[in-house]
């Protein structure tokens, strides 16, 4: 009994020392992990914060020497606008952002505000809205294309009226003419691609 004793009295003696090891350990890690864990996120916040302000170099629009401005007797530059079955035919010179359609203010022609921005996204891209007076006329198609066909339009005789703005235009898709119509109906389908509903009986 006595020799048992002895040898229980050994095995916490020898496992003592393993114990306060591992513990000392753990903790040492966990710190380790914590304060990773810390100098992580805000390396994070930092590159984001980097990232949000705008630390790249603005590039000059250079205007190029070859092409000069359309431009007419009464200081007008015109182009011509489509999208869809719409046509519209565009003036404009410097003024103060009136926007003219068919005779009717275009908040009046364009009742839906979506429209309107549609029609201001040129000006907004160049940075020239409130300095050009548009008037322009427009046939074919419904509201959506003659607004398309009118954007279109602004797009080609800003390009016209001052040559430097071609880039910035040409890169936001505003002089890319869309081709995209209608598909037409065919014979046997109740629609351009809709079958008939089929009956068995």
């Amino acid at each position: 009994m006595a020799e048992n004793d002895e040898t229980e009295d050994q095995k916490p003696e020898e496992q003592t020392p393993e114990q306060p090891a591992s513990e000392t350990a753990r903790p040492a890690r966990g710190s380790q992990t914590f304060q990773g864990l810390g100098s992580l996120r805000q390396a994070i916040g930092a590159a984001q914060r980097q990232a949000t302000t705008p630390t790249a170099p603005v590039v000059p629009i250079t205007v190029p020497t070859d092409v000069q401005p359309k431009i007419d007797e009464q200081g007008r530059s015109y182009a011509t606008g489509k999208r869809k079955n719409a046509v519209a035919r565009v003036w404009i010179r410097p003024g103060n952002g009136k926007i003219e359609v068919n005779g009717r203010d275009s908040p009046v022609y364009f009742a839906r505000p979506v429209l309107r921005m549609l029609i201001n996204q040129p000006f907004l891209t160049c940075d020239r809205l409130g300095q050009f007076d548009v008037w322009c006329t427009v046939s074919g198609g419904g509201l959506s294309g003659q607004a398309g066909a009118v954007r279109h339009g602004i797009s080609r005789a800003l390009t016209f009226y001052e040559p430097g703005l071609r880039p910035a235009l040409k890169q936001g898709g505003f002089l890319t003419r869309d081709s995209r119509v209608v598909e037409r109906k065919k014979y046997g389908k109740a629609k351009a691609r809709r079958s008939f509903q089929f009956s068995k009986r």
